[in-house]
């Protein structure tokens, strides 16, 4: 090795690995994306408030970790729904189930940071109708398979550190715990421990190759039931454990 060689692998040691050729992702627009199992599109209060509100009556512990809600009646849903449709951040998608048509969840991305190629996903909630099915992790993947393909660097899921729910579920999709900021914010005048996870480009073609396994129709037997668990697909990629779940 000569000098310079030399002298680069020091400053990486010392400085970090420089960033090059890379080029700043662009923001997420409002295009809708397609499943095989769900439908991710843009929110739009007069379009999908109403089957929403539907889908989380009656389920009120779903806003127990959410900086407000429940909401007391349809109009006041479509209220909230309306002031952030537009919004460029966060940008809210609406969880279609394509069998039955209905909306059951909604998500968006977050803190989006193009220019150190950084976003996150939040405002995740997932109606019980929709829970634990192929169509709400279809919509996780989707968002996840956007952002990296779209150049960003890193990909972000940060949960009240009690939602145990939260968290196993970042843990199942792939993504590494990374710490636990305690009293991070106060919410809903309580205070808030956050806990922290992430996935990175250089891992993403390992979650895809995990994600494309679990969702392919040959993992599914004849009752919808999963043959292999995405958590076993994908413990292999994530570095980083969650201690809170054992």
């Amino acid at each position: 090795m000569d000098g310079k060689g030399a002298a680069d692998m020091e400053d990486q040691a010392r400085l970090g690995q420089p960033v090059t050729g890379w080029q700043a992702p662009p923001r997420p627009d409002h295009a809708a994306m397609e499943g095989r199992f769900v439908r991710l599109e843009p929110l739009q209060a007069d379009l999908h408030a109403a089957d929403l509100f539907r889908a989380f009556s009656g389920h009120d512990a779903l806003w127990d970790y959410m900086p407000y809600g429940p909401f007391v009646s349809a109009g006041a849903y479509h209220r909230w729904a309306k002031e952030r449709e537009d919004g460029a951040d966060p940008r809210f998608f609406v969880l279609r189930d394509r069998a039955t048509g209905h909306c059951g969840g909604i998500a968006s991305y977050l803190r989006i940071d193009p220019a150190v190629g950084s976003i996150e996903v939040g405002h995740i909630c997932i109606a019980p109708e929709l829970q634990r099915s192929p169509a709400a992790t279809e919509a996780m993947w989707l968002m996840m398979d956007w952002a990296f393909r779209a150049g960003y660097r890193r990909y972000e899921w940060k949960c009240n550190a009690l939602n145990l729910a939260s968290r196993r579920a970042a843990q199942r999709l792939g993504l590494s715990y990374e710490g636990t900021f305690r009293q991070h914010t106060i919410v809903k005048g309580r205070n808030r421990d956050t806990a922290w996870f992430a996935a990175i480009d250089s891992e993403y073609p390992a979650l895809a190759e995990a994600f494309g396994a679990w969702l392919a129709p040959a993992n599914f037997d004849a009752e919808g039931r999963q043959r292999e668990s995405l958590s076993d697909l994908t413990r292999l990629v994530r570095p980083g454990a969650d201690p809170a779940l054992g």
